[in-house]
């Protein structure tokens, strides 16, 4: 039997083999980069091994450290969790080398599925080779990993060969293989996949379906099981599929097996061999542990004939450090607090606690938020009100998005469910929350709260005049009163019950409601609202000259477009350069067409966020018809 697992990862899905282990009575062994020395995983094992170095491919996409980290620490099994090396057929090869257990399908497996090309190709998928204007658009992809990871639509020939060189660039560095693949892209269709477990005597569960329709850059964001409103028809199609897969290369272990749903049509994308991100789902509807029962295939014992019997609907949300409004730009920063309510059996799968902090050099999910009910609305319905109240301080999330998605009356609708979704709706989900108003109030009286406890509390020249604070584009305008309260003249139609530093309560057509006001700096978090103050004076320091290309995150600029120098002209939209941030490639492009006035970016550079990376001067009939031209433009 396992004794002591090594993780060949990091993060949430270290912290969830843990729980596991630990729950088996089995000893725990964590790697980890010179990034994650005190990330929770590291703290939650038994052991822990360094792995010299930040970038993945000096440290989790090493499998031979791997393998000498578990034999050092004396584990005799490895779980690869997912991404890195989880689909690595050479790394598993070297695990089982050592005398290691390899906790995943065999090596023969992995060659046969975790290839799309090659799994494509075992299951009658041709990839497209010569692609013509007729093909478009077509979908460039990783023949390795997923996570939206290495993929790129292409709407336009003349784009293509820029595009597998981006998607390779960026397959190469998160999974270490930088081989890509054409195929048709199938637009609005329905994102299904076929949960699959497989032991080494025959046995070949298919544990229902799940639906992750919900997803931005091709990386999911919302996911449940089982997928609602399928045909009887389609779903056995669908498992039936994903069962003769397995079978055809003698698979053991988890796996999933993903299509695309349209039109009644079932399009084959690719088998994962591995655990999902959104495993815990189907745990939840079918009430077992998959990791539990990858560790009892590992061992060679046999599954019983049947898998237990669904009930009810599972939904998961994946909150991420990231900025929806700001094209999904990745956060960094400490978690100040971090705290969702779990109360109704509200699951959180996460690598985070209060006081942790997010960097640059990983995926930016910041935990698993999941929870089960009777039907789907009323598990809609409870995740939206448990990310609700959750108290997030720090980097900006995707909490409100989340909340505002599973309110959508396009979610409820399975009909409009589809990989659109956001394309559609992501303006209208992202603006400003109801209530906001009265959260920036709140913050604004909770700051003068603080200055007069800590200034002391005369009255005896009150100010006539209001007081103004800004909060994103709320404007707040009060004047404290001779009684010691504070009254607000905008927004209008607000009495203040009372005001403290952290908390404060108002009333607003005659309902009364407390606001939690934490600040840190010039953001504050009052609830569940995110706030940044405004100054009252711009920075001299701050300003910059018009066309300028900051960073919108920190990151290491991997490429500059072949040939730019300074002098150049350029056309809006042109690509210039790109940034690699959170393991995803991000393109800087230019604002306005123009003259590249200045060029600050080289590859292999680290900038931090608001770093100036170039200048494009815009050209002068285009600023006289346009005054976003004229405008700093951050990248």
């Amino acid at each position: 039997m396992i004794s002591t697992v090594l993780v060949a990862n990091r993060g949430e899905i270290a912290c969830r083999v843990f729980r596991t282990c630990r729950e088996l009575g089995i000893s725990t062994v964590a790697v980890y980069s010179d990034a994650d020395a005190d990330a929770l995983h590291v703290r939650e094992a038994d052991a822990a091994v360094r792995l010299p170095g930040a970038a993945p491919s000096e440290t989790y996409l090493r499998g031979d450290l791997v393998v000498k980290a578990a034999l050092a620490a004396g584990a005799d099994a490895v779980h690869p969790g997912y991404g890195f090396l989880s689909e690595n057929a050479g790394f598993a090869r070297a695990v089982t080398d050592a005398g290691l257990v390899w906790i995943g399908p065999p090596p023969e497996a992995i060659e046969a599925m975790a290839s799309k090309t090659r799994a494509k190709e075992l299951l009658g998928v041709e990839p497209l080779t010569d692609v013509t204007a007729s093909d478009l658009p077509v979908l460039v992809k990783a023949a390795a990993g997923g996570g939206g990871r290495g993929m790129r639509i292409v709407r336009e020939l003349s784009t293509l060969p820029e595009e597998l060189r981006a998607a390779s660039a960026e397959a190469a560095s998160a999974f270490g293989d930088g081989e890509v693949f054409v195929e048709p892209y199938v637009e609005n269709g329905r994102h299904v996949e076929v949960q699959l477990l497989c032991d080494t005597h025959g046995t070949v569960w298919a544990l229902g379906t799940r639906d992750c329709s919900l997803q931005r850059r091709h990386q999911k964001v919302v996911e449940e099981a089982p997928a609602p409103g399928l045909p009887a028809a389609l779903e056995a199609s669908l498992l039936d599929t994903a069962v003769r897969a397995a079978k055809a290369v003698g698979y053991v272990g988890a796996g999933t097996v993903e299509f695309l749903v349209k039109d009644g049509r079932a399009h084959f994308l690719e088998m994962n061999t591995r655990l999902q991100v959104e495993h815990p789902v189907t745990e939840e509807v079918y009430g077992v542990d998959l990791v539990a029962l990858q560790l009892a295939v590992a061992e060679g014992r046999e599954l019983p004939p049947e898998p237990p019997a669904p009930r009810g609907h599972a939904i998961e949300a994946r909150l991420y450090a990231e900025d929806p409004a700001r094209e999904w730009a990745p956060q960094t920063g400490v978690l100040h607090r971090f705290e969702v309510p779990r109360e109704g059996r509200v699951r959180v799968d996460t690598g985070y606690v209060s006081g942790d902090a997010v960097g640059v050099h990983y995926d930016p999910m910041l935990a698993k938020v999941v929870v089960h009910a009777p039907t789907r609305a009323e598990a809609a319905r409870k995740l939206a009100h448990a990310l609700e109240r959750a108290r997030i301080h720090g980097p900006a999330t995707n909490r409100e998005l989340l909340v505002a998605s599973l309110r959508h009356a396009e979610y409820a609708s399975v009909r409009s469910l589809d990989t659109g979704f956001y394309e559609r709706n992501l303006t209208a989900l992202t603006a400003p929350a109801e209530g906001e108003e009265y959260a920036a109030t709140a913050a604004a009286l909770a700051e003068a709260s603080a200055n007069r406890s800590r200034f002391g509390g005369s009255w005896r020249n009150v100010p006539s005049q209001d007081q103004t604070r800004t909060y994103g584009d709320h404007e707040i305008r009060y004047r404290p009163s001779r009684a010691g309260g504070y009254e607000v003249t905008a927004p209008e139609g607000i009495r203040v019950v009372s005001a403290a530093p952290d908390r404060v309560r108002l009333e607003v057509a005659g309902v009364v409601r407390d606001f939690d006001v934490a600040p840190y700096g010039d953001t504050v978090h009052v609830g569940p609202y995110r706030l940044t103050l405004r100054p009252r004076f711009p920075d001299p320091a701050d300003q910059r000259e018009p066309g300028s290309l900051l960073a919108p995150m920190p990151g290491t600029v991997v490429r500059v477009a072949d040939g730019l120098a300074v002098g150049d002209r350029v056309a809006a939209g042109q690509p210039l350069l790109w940034l690699e941030a959170m393991k995803m490639e991000h393109r800087v492009t230019a604002p306005a067409s123009g003259t590249l006035t200045a060029l600050h970016a080289a590859p292999g550079r680290q900038v931090e966020v608001g770093a100036l990376l170039a200048v494009v001067q815009a050209d002068l009939v285009q600023a006289d018809v346009s005054t976003e031209a004229q405008e700093d433009q951050t990248a």
